[in-house]
């Protein structure tokens, strides 16, 4: 694609490409400088209302910088290299995602039409789709990336380094009792392919369905009917949580013929879907919520820890003394599961509340909580999807770190809603 809108097909279209190389969810950092270079060149620039908690938010972020050498209670660790690199490396990300909002709401109608984007974010949601069956059909899938074999190896091999940088196409935990793969491809791990497929999802049905030809919707159901697969496989109960919300949450807000369509398609689709062998392991999946009591550990530990620094919290995570099952930390021969959970892991919020304190985590929420309150009377289809993404982000803030590609495709869908009006 030529003219302005490039970098955004870039990133969207050249997701794969990116992945491959190892960027990955790094890719908007990387492509922020072009669009930072022709968005300065095009001044005066259009600031979306809202944008300043965002850059409170940002500031915030800097100044709890100076807490980096503190230890709350109930934490350990050595102040190292890798703590600075974790806020330099989220400062930068919140950075990209500003201009990349700025980028694309300061790009025209005709430079970048709506239905243009969402055929892209469709085309994106094809390529999770098929990264997801790769992890059900190979989940043993892996490479190592050019960006792995350039970096030093005290930095790739860093466990937060690795998931960005090393593509794979499933992440192997014992869900069940025994190593399940989750399908994470082509994305940093499990829980962002959950989050990242559901938003997907919404803009492709959107750009696909709604405004599709009748090729494009053929196309569509087929292609829906194979996201289940990857969908169920991934084990993800927050994110089947957040797809049936947003099925009530359409109903509710769409009228006449769309309603009586949607329930009869929603209806129709929970029948098949009870039907096919992938039920089963839906029930097996909500019979073992071992998960339960490591989310309720370090979310407890968290907010005890935030109390410590409540305005500007500590700058980075910090590791909980013991976990869930011991007071001790780190593998034992009686105790293999035992370790140090990092604290602000289960959830956007929660990291916020442990990185930026109360005072950044009510930032988050009211930057997002604010785009659900302008936009809810937009009742177009682009208004309606938008409005849904920003809930899903509100709902997801609970159980699914933004870090990293999540919090690109919030961040597309509040452009997609800012630019909507014009």
């Amino acid at each position: 694609m030529t003219g302005p809108a490039w970098p955004i097909a870039a990133l969207l279209l050249g997701y794969p490409v990116w992945w491959a190389l190892g960027f990955g969810g790094l890719s908007v950092v990387v492509l922020a400088v072009p669009m930072g270079i022709i968005l300065w060149r095009r001044r005066p620039i259009r600031v979306p209302r809202g944008f300043g908690l965002w850059l409170l938010l940002i500031a915030g972020h800097l100044v709890s910088g100076l807490m980096l050498a503190e230890m709350p209670p109930g934490t350990y660790g050595e102040l190292g290299l890798g703590r600075f690199l974790g806020y330099a490396m989220r400062l930068t990300l919140y950075l990209s995602l500003m201009i990349m909002v700025l980028y694309l709401g300061n790009l025209t109608e005709r430079e970048l039409p709506q239905l243009r984007l969402l055929r892209m974010l469709g085309v994106l949601f094809i390529t999770t789709v098929a990264g997801g069956l790769l992890g059900v059909l190979a989940p043993g899938f892996s490479f190592t990336s050019p960006v792995e074999l350039v970096l030093p190896g005290w930095l790739a091999d860093n466990s937060f380094v690795q998931n960005l940088i090393h593509p794979t196409a499933a992440q192997t935990q014992k869900v069940l009792g025994y190593a399940s793969p989750r399908p994470e491809a082509p994305f940093e791990w499990a829980n962002a392919w959950g989050s990242n497929v559901s938003v997907l999802l919404v803009w492709f049905v959107v750009g696909w369905w709604v405004y599709g030809t009748r090729r494009r919707k053929a196309l569509a159901v087929v292609l829906i009917a194979l996201a289940a697969v990857p969908i169920v496989y991934s084990l993800n109960r927050g994110l089947w949580i957040g797809l049936g919300l947003a099925v009530c949450y359409l109903i509710v807000r769409v009228g006449g013929r769309t309603r009586v369509t949607l329930c009869a398609a929603a209806a129709t689709g929970a029948l098949v879907f009870a039907l096919s062998p992938l039920a089963p392991l839906v029930v097996q999946r909500l019979d073992s919520p071992h998960s339960n009591d490591i989310r309720a550990f370090t979310v407890s530990a968290t907010i005890e820890a935030a109390t410590h620094s409540p305005v500007i919290g500590f700058g980075n995570t910090r590791n909980a003394t013991g976990n869930h099952r011991t007071i001790t930390t780190g593998k034992t021969g009686w105790c293999p599961g035992c370790g140090h959970p990092p604290l602000g892991g289960d959830g956007q919020l929660w990291l916020m509340l442990i990185t930026q304190g109360f005072a950044g985590a009510a930032l988050y929420v009211a930057f997002f909580a604010g785009a659900i309150r302008r936009h809810w009377t937009d009742r177009t289809p682009i208004g309606l999807a938008g409005v849904l993404v920003m809930s899903l982000v509100l709902l997801y803030m609970f159980i699914y770190d933004g870090l990293v590609t999540p919090l690109s495709l919030y961040f597309i869908s509040f452009a997609l809603l800012w630019r909507n009006p014009a």
